[in-house]
């Protein structure tokens, strides 16, 4: 496709800028090398980081495309680039765990690397301002942020996601502890995801070791931040077309998960239960 040029910068955050084009529907995103931790009180800049986290996602949104989910992504213009549709990105992160680790073992006195059954899929606004704090369900309905069916697409969405996620990372030999998401809407009001899927936005543990390959490096001081990063570049990119360990599918649930356990999650149907 021909490249659209870059015009205007729309906005620029924590690890990338957004610059508009001719066509007021489709932007520019710009990966940056910069890295940040803690809601930003820690920074830093990790060499290459920006074409990494940009490989990986343009590698891996087409990929789940192909399995169902809406995304933004449409081409992969350079080493730092992506042309994506332009989106009004909803203030509600999604955190989804499939292990103890980080804030939610510290939060919870657990111990890190312990397995969540069933998977644990959390809401978070976002606002660096105030720390991304956690909300159930009602909080963000009642606050504004989202519809009860907006968050009913974000879970089913979000499990679809981890769903596959785990599947592609798991022939690459490496293991998806947690990671998290950000969905925009459209122009013509298609929720679909965001943001991007990478060392930054996911804890990755080689499968083997437990080794960290992600920004747990970078938060920790563990040292070969750079080389984490591009390992993980390396094993997705090798192992392009292999045969994924996928659930069968549901006619009912467009990505197997009931309305059980959806409503455990959400608290759509029940109480908000009382502060922690």
């Amino acid at each position: 496709m021909e490249r659209p040029d870059a015009r205007e910068m729309l906005y620029e955050g924590k690890a990338k800028q957004v610059f508009a084009t001719d066509d007021p529907e489709r932007v520019i995103v710009r990966y940056k090398d910069d890295a940040t931790a803690f809601n930003a009180q820690k920074r830093g800049t990790v060499a290459g980081k920006g074409e990494v986290n940009n490989a990986i996602t343009a590698l891996l949104y087409p990929e789940l495309e192909d399995y169902g989910v809406p995304t933004h992504f449409l081409a992969r213009l350079s080493e730092r680039e992506q042309l994506v549709r332009r989106v009004r990105i909803v203030p509600v992160e999604v955190i989804v765990r499939n292990r103890a680790a980080g804030t939610f073992a510290s939060r919870y006195g657990v111990e890190e690397g312990l397995a969540l059954d069933p998977t644990v899929i959390e809401f978070c606004l976002k606002s660096d301002a105030l720390g991304d704090p956690p909300m159930n369900a009602a909080t963000a309905v009642a606050l504004g942020h989202a519809s009860e069916d907006e968050l009913e697409m974000l879970f089913d969405l979000a499990a679809g996601i981890n769903d596959y996620l785990l599947a592609r990372f798991g022939v690459a030999g490496l293991e998806l502890v947690d990671f998290k998401l950000e969905f925009g809407v459209t122009g013509d009001g298609e929720l679909v995801l965001a943001d991007e899927i990478s060392p930054d936005t996911c804890r990755l543990w080689d499968a083997e070791t437990g080794e960290k390959l992600d920004k747990d490096r970078f938060r920790r001081d563990l040292g070969g931040v750079e080389e984490a990063y591009h390992e993980v570049r390396r094993r997705l990119e090798a192992t392009v077309g292999q045969p994924l360990d996928l659930p069968e599918p549901d006619d009912e649930h467009d990505h197997h998960h009931d309305h059980e356990q959806r409503a455990l999650h959400l608290d759509l149907e029940g109480e908000e239960p009382h502060d922690a």
